[in-house]
């Protein structure tokens, strides 16, 4: 198994006749999934997406692919294929847009829809080419044949890829579900064909790799959660993700039920929800979802809300509801359910709302004590399965952390394929197709581009760095007025300190040896005021550590008058 080592240079021209694969994001971590094939000097990239922060990210809102190694070529690009409608697969296409509105769009109908009205809000209108399973579009030199795969989203597709070179096949996110809910199955006679016909390089979701057997039924669901509506008193609050088609529908099927009439709280829910609605991906019996200011007049036992929030992300509706900070206050026997799996590192986010939730009193369900959830993605045996039926000539693991990664490498040389064979890259690595064999060619940037406000790319991990100081150990200001001739001190030090923990009043002590430190610079003939903010710097930093054994950030602000 090749894989990248960190002192990999750029790298060289592509070959004659040669296929490159470069991923910008997915691999190594899960989202910002993003993939782009070169052949010929054109480009195609599959999917889009973004990696939602974790804490030690603090006021970052979204993470991007790193969009600089192709900024440079984006005319030649033909086309971004989205594999299905999920945000760490589509979510970064409106920042790419902003660079070049007209590349096209190459998607299914649900996954175009979700993304069209998200560009809406970009005030981007985009070139789409709305393709389905069994479709075969040529894009450029690339000639794209699409393959239903089932997911926890309809629509969902994977994406053969021929060119001269060589055929690739990329999965996007896939399970093999025998009894999905829309009876759409992964279609493995179309891989069959295609693995006949021989499949170079298989890019395939690793996700699941680690997870033993097959990934239960999503059907499986419905008799835990009509257990739960059953047992239900009050309100039924359910917190999934905007687009988990599927999921709701099972919610509003068991609402309907039990008697209770429905409402979806939080923008990207009641859009993407009504999205579905209007294609007819969700079958919505007549009357039974409500708008949310009609809920007042129902009684609690016939009511269910669906929001957003079931990872914790501080500003959605269900955190806002265990903080007390939202229109719908939660109450004694409220129920809550929490209908998805938990993304690594966002654990401790998600218990903090239970907490919050349970605090007031709600029954919380969720993962951990009943199943309410189950994955979208293939666990090994599938993927052992799917091996047999494939027969790749070459592998490259995509979407998963490290872990998934190489589990999912291991997978596939359990069932023949060579080591020698099998790529496990990360982010940035080009992997070239040369007569046959995937080989690692060289790295380009591929690092994170932080989303905050409007601002993007401007956040860096120095910024991030002082946020996490603020954070955790305040800042300190010291104001001095110093002669701008001689260096000497006209006013101040005034000292303020901010959650710092340290009182003001115990500045005191350290104000006389700022104003001997300063005086002396003043006598060895120093007035440079940066230099007199690092003396300054440099002996408060020294007082608040040997006295407090802290690391505030201190912030010297010296005025020459």
């Amino acid at each position: 198994m090749s894989h990248p080592h960190p002192e990999l240079g750029p790298p060289p021209p592509l070959a004659e006749g040669g296929l490159r694969v470069t991923p910008l994001g997915g691999l190594g971590e899960i989202g910002r999934n993003m993939t782009v094939f070169e052949y010929g000097g054109r480009l195609l990239i599959v999917d889009c997406g973004v990696l939602f922060p974790e804490e030690e990210q603090p006021g970052i809102d979204l993470i991007l692919p790193d969009f600089s190694s192709i900024r440079n070529r984006l005319d030649d690009i033909e086309g971004i294929v989205l594999t299905h409608g999920h945000e760490d697969h589509i979510g970064g296409v409106p920042y790419l847009l902003r660079e070049k509105p007209d590349i096209p769009l190459i998607g299914s109908k649900l996954t175009l829809a979700l993304i069209e009205a998200k560009l809406q809000e970009h005030r981007i209108r985009p070139y789409t080419l709305e393709v389905a399973e069994g479709n075969r579009e040529r894009i450029g030199p690339f000639d794209c044949e699409f393959v239903a795969v089932n997911h926890s989203i309809p629509d969902a597709l994977a994406v053969a890829i021929r060119t001269p070179a060589a055929m690739v096949v990329h999965t996007g996110d896939f399970k093999m579900d025998q009894l999905p809910l829309d009876n759409r199955l992964t279609d493995l006679h179309a891989f069959a064909r295609l693995s006949e016909e021989g499949i170079d390089l298989l890019l395939t979701d690793s996700t699941n790799a680690e997870v033993p057997g097959f990934t239960p039924h999503e059907r499986d669901i419905s008799g835990v959660l009509r257990q739960v509506f059953a047992g239900a008193r009050k309100r039924i609050i359910v917190a999934s993700f905007a687009s988990h088609v599927h999921r709701i529908q099972q919610i509003l099927d068991a609402a309907h039920e039990y008697g209770r009439r429905v409402a979806f709280v939080g923008r990207s829910m009641v859009r993407n929800m009504g999205i579905a609605r209007d294609l007819g991906y969700l079958k919505v019996p007549p009357g039974l979802v409500v708008d949310v200011k009609t809920l007042d007049d129902l009684p609690d036992h016939e009511v269910v809300l669906v929001c957003t929030g079931s990872q914790g992300e501080p500003m959605a509706a269900l955190s806002r509801m265990a903080n007390r900070d939202h229109q719908i206050r939660i109450v004694e026997g409220d129920t809550v359910i929490l209908a998805s799996s938990l993304i690594p590192g966002n654990e401790n986010a998600v218990y903090r709302v239970i907490n919050g939730l349970t605090r007031w009193g709600a029954n919380v369900v969720h993962k951990g004590n009943a199943k309410v959830h189950v994955s979208g993605h293939a666990s090994a045996g599938e993927l052992l399965y799917f091996y047999n039926i494939c027969r790749p000539k070459n592998l490259m693991p995509v979407h998963g952390e490290w872990r998934h990664l190489r589990a999912n490498a291991e997978l596939g040389a359990l069932t023949g394929v060579p080591h020698d064979r099998i790529v496990i890259a990360e982010d940035g690595v080009t992997v070239d197709l040369v007569e046959g064999k995937a080989k690692i060619s060289g790295k380009v940037q591929a690092g994170y581009v932080y989303v905050d406000g409007l601002s993007v790319g401007d956040v860096g991990e120095p910024a991030l760095k002082d946020r996490k100081i603020l954070g955790d150990e305040g800042i300190i200001s010291v104001f001095v007025v110093v002669d701008s001739t001689t260096g000497k001190v006209t006013g101040g030090p005034h000292i303020q300190a901010r959650g710092s923990g340290i009182e003001d009043s115990a500045f005191g002590e350290v104000i006389p040896k700022i104003a001997d430190a300063l005086e002396k610079s003043a006598q060895e003939g120093i007035a440079d005021a940066h230099q007199l903010q690092q003396l300054i710097r440099r002996t408060l930093g020294k007082w608040v550590s040997d006295s407090y054994r802290r690391r505030p950030m201190i912030l010297p602000v010296v005025v020459e008058v």
